[in-house]
């Protein structure tokens, strides 16, 4: 049984193994965490598509891997989560070429931004974080089914977090329509939100040979921590053991992320949240990790799916 821990990188966890003939999606692939796991995947011969927004930014990073001569293909398209319409072109013109997905990495995200709304009109990090995923990945399952029907696991990996623990899920106000808009509580929320869409997504799929995980990736300075200042390092820091953040490099941030998608020894496994490449215990009192009970609830898993299919199918916001 292979071991690995809060230092363990992505090259660590990919060692040995040969992803060729696969096709993996990398959500936010653009910048920091997202163009790791691209390269990791893609340096273990899958051919890796990178999804992100900004077409200036994306094909700046396509031509940086291309550079590099990664084993993998390496090919890009256009998605902001921000606009389910947007979502929706994305995934289709997507099916068109990928009749078959063996992975899907939800990585893109946004984190602690002033007051926004979609372009639906959904709270701004739940739209993006949550609810745009939710979309995308429910319009690809046929290409992943598709890949597992062939014989091998699909894997579909949300990126969470432990700021999971600022906030369980509020049902009644997840858009901030009534109460006062707190970054972080949103933050927390939206967070929340991608492990209950695992454990759901999971329940629903895993007989069909795709399976969910949610990852927290650990502290690292990336772009995400674009909207912070001093006060939120502060209150960040005040949640870790001694009020100390314990950061990460990229490598090692990925690296939770690439062991969901590929590590042999999660085989027959899912709906579960991952930290340091290992499975989380459920978080208590006296806990600086784990997940919360809230987050892994399977009844609050599936309201939150069918609120969520109101939202995306439905036009409810």
């Amino acid at each position: 049984m292979r071991e690995f821990g809060f230092d363990s990188t992505t090259a660590e966890v990919i060692a040995g193994q040969d992803l060729s003939g696969r096709v993996a999606l990398v959500t936010g692939a653009s910048a920091g965490l997202g163009v790791e796991t691209a390269r990791t995947l893609a340096g273990a011969g899958a051919t890796v598509w990178l999804l992100a927004r900004d077409r200036a930014k994306l094909d700046t990073t396509l031509a940086t891997l291309q550079a590099e001569s990664l084993p993998g293909r390496l090919e890009s398209a256009l998605l902001d989560l921000a606009d389910l319409d947007q979502v929706r072109t994305a995934a289709a013109q997507l099916l068109d070429t990928c009749p078959r997905i063996d992975l899907l990495v939800n990585n893109a995200g946004v984190m602690a931004c002033p007051h926004a709304e979609t372009a639906q009109g959904f709270e701004m990090q739940l739209g993006t974080n949550h609810v745009g995923h939710f979309l995308f990945t429910g319009l690809l399952l046929p290409a992943l089914k598709a890949a597992a029907a062939e014989g091998r696991e699909a894997r579909v990996v949300n990126l969470s977090s432990a700021g999971h623990r600022f906030s369980a899920f509020d049902f009644e106000d997840p858009n901030y329509r009534q109460r006062p808009y707190d970054k972080w509580q949103a933050y927390g929320q939206s967070k929340t939100a991608n492990v209950l869409f695992s454990v759901a997504l999971d329940a629903r799929t895993r007989d069909s040979g795709v399976r969910a995980f949610a990852v927290h990736p650990g502290a690292i300075s990336t772009e995400l921590g674009r909207h912070m200042d001093s006060d939120d390092m502060a209150r960040i820091a005040a949640s870790f053991p001694g009020g100390k953040m314990a950061f990460k490099s990229i490598p090692q941030g990925a690296a939770t992320s690439v062991w969901a998608a590929t590590a042999p020894e999660l085989e027959g496994r899912g709906g579960l949240y991952l930290e340091d490449c290992h499975v989380a215990d459920l978080a208590d009192a006296d806990s600086s990790g784990g997940v919360q009970p809230w987050a892994v609830d399977p009844a609050a898993a599936e309201r939150l799916w069918l609120l969520s299919e109101r939202w995306v199918y439905g036009g409810e916001a």
